[in-house]
Parts: C-alpha cells; sequence; structure tokens
C-alpha cells in the first residue's frame, strides 16, 4: 500500500519513493540508495511498470527529489511508452510454450481449464497444416463465471510451469548427481530464477510462457548453481554444458523476457 506524507515522501514496502507531478499526474518514483552509486540514475522498468532512482548512499532527499522534478517529463514519457498490458479474459492471446493461445470463456462448460484445437470446435475454421504455425488454431478454454477467469488461467499455467520445469530440473540434476532440494514458484519482476545454499530453486512460472529452450535454460542454469553459487568462468562452463541453447537463451530473454510481464495483469 502506499503512504504519501506531508513532505511528498511516500512509503511503498518498506522503501522510501518520492512523488512529483508533471502535466496534472502524480508520479511515484521509488528511491535505491548504493554505496557504489557516484551519481543519479533514473530507470523505467517494463516488469513493475515503475520508475527507479538509484542515488549515492549520502545524497540528500533534496537533491534526490531536484533530480527527479528535472526528469519528470522524461519519466512520463517513457512510462507512456510502456506496451499495453493483457488480462487473462475472454479473448485474450496467451503464449504458453512460446505459442500463441486464444482465451476462450466456455461458461456452460464442465472442468476449468484445458487446450482445444479451433478447428475441432469449428469445423469452418481454416486448419493449420504441416509447417504452420499451428497455435493459430489453438484455444485455452476456460469454464465457469466470467470473473474466475484469470484465476483459473493463473493456475493452469502455474501447474504446467510446474511439470515442465520439475522435469527439467530432474533431468540436469541426474547428469551431474547433486539432487535439489524442492521446486518453488515465484512471481518476481526482478530475475527468472534463484538458488539457495541450501539448494532450493525457485522459478518465475511466467517462464511457461517462454519457449521450451528458454525453461530449459533457467533450469540448467540454477542447476548450475547446486555446483557452482557464483557466476565464474566454471560456472558458465558448467550451464553451457547442461544447455546447449544458453547464448540463445539469454538472447531471448533480453530482448523479450520482460514481455512475458505484460500478461495477466488485474482488470
Amino acid at each position: 500500500m502506499l503512504r504519501l506524507r506531508r513532505d511528498g515522501l511516500a512509503k511503498t514496502a518498506g522503501s522510501t519513493a518520492i512523488t512529483v507531478t508533471h502535466a496534472g499526474e502524480t508520479l511515484v518514483v521509488s528511491l535505491r540508495r548504493l554505496s557504489s552509486a557516484r551519481r543519479f540514475t533514473l530507470r523505467v522498468r517494463f516488469a513493475a511498470r515503475d520508475a527507479v532512482l538509484t542515488m549515492p548512499a549520502r545524497a540528500s532527499l533534496r537533491e534526490a527529489r531536484e533530480f527527479t522534478e528535472r526528469h519528470a517529463a522524461w519519466i512520463a514519457a517513457r512510462l507512456d511508452r510502456l506496451p499495453e498490458t493483457i488480462p487473462f479474459r475472454d479473448g485474450a492471446i496467451v503464449p504458453l510454450r512460446g505459442v500463441d493461445h486464444a482465451i476462450a470463456h466456455r461458461p456452460a462448460a464442465r472442468g476449468t481449464v484445458w487446450i482445444a484445437s479451433r478447428c475441432a470446435l469449428d469445423p469452418s475454421q481454416q486448419c493449420a497444416g504441416s509447417g504452420a504455425n499451428v497455435g493459430a488454431g489453438l484455444d485455452l478454454c476456460v469454464a465457469g463465471a466470467p470473473e474466475h477467469i484469470h484465476r483459473r488461467v493463473v493456475d493452469f499455467l502455474k501447474r504446467e510451469a510446474r511439470r515442465d520445469l520439475e522435469a527439467a530440473v530432474e533431468r540436469h540434476t541426474r547428469s551431474l548427481g547433486l539432487p535439489a532440494r524442492s521446486v518453488g514458484l515465484r512471481d518476481t519482476v526482478s530475475r527468472w530464477g534463484s538458488c539457495s545454499a541450501s539448494g532450493s530453486l525457485n522459478f518465475s512460472w511466467r517462464l511457461v510462457m517462454a519457449p521450451p529452450f528458454v525453461l530449459d535454460y533457467l533450469a540448467a542454469h540454477e542447476v548450475a548453481h547446486l555446483e557452482y553459487l557464483d557466476h565464474s568462468d566454471r560456472f558458465w562452463a558448467l550451464a553451457r554444458r547442461l544447455c546447449a541453447e544458453t547464448d540463445r537463451a539469454e538472447g531471448w530473454l533480453s530482448t523479450q523476457g520482460a514481455h512475458l510481464h505484460k500478461f495477466g495483469a488485474a482488470e
């Protein structure tokens, strides 16, 4: 929850933020103090859809506010250019394992969520042939009341993500002979996966929306941390041995990964 104070500061999830006004719009900019920072740096985060000001540890809030106010137009312009979010609702196009699926509400049907070929539901549809984009004819069918669509789609994607990630982790740990303590799911915006010192692996469930080679790479990446809890040359050599498409997956995440966070925004 955001709590505004008389001094123009805000408190968000335990961190300080500055509020500034531009063209009648109130902008909330989170503050991040770093001992290694030598200057003020502003960035707009695609996934979190917010602005962050990184500042030297000894800089004052007055300096931070003045810097933010000077760049308020830049912040507003970057926020306005962020791609629109895509709620999980009837008719929305959602990727699953890199293939687009159309959410199709089936209020009278039994069950929860399932995948169906549009050709099977409607013979008049042109089915994709061999070598074509078969995703063009796939529906993600959701039963029940419309207010349940979001939750049911999220639950379905999480189940599919867990199944794929557990299979990938098991495959990579078997080759190393180092079992993971557990495999968990998160919805973080700062990282796609993590490995604790105790061997617990956590992943973003949104990876199931990416092409399979991306999910497999993240599983291999975190499994490699069971051997090397760092990003040394030895770690990267092991990660590339576990997953031959490491560089390709890193490139995909760099250019396309943030877009996975635009799906499933609340109405």
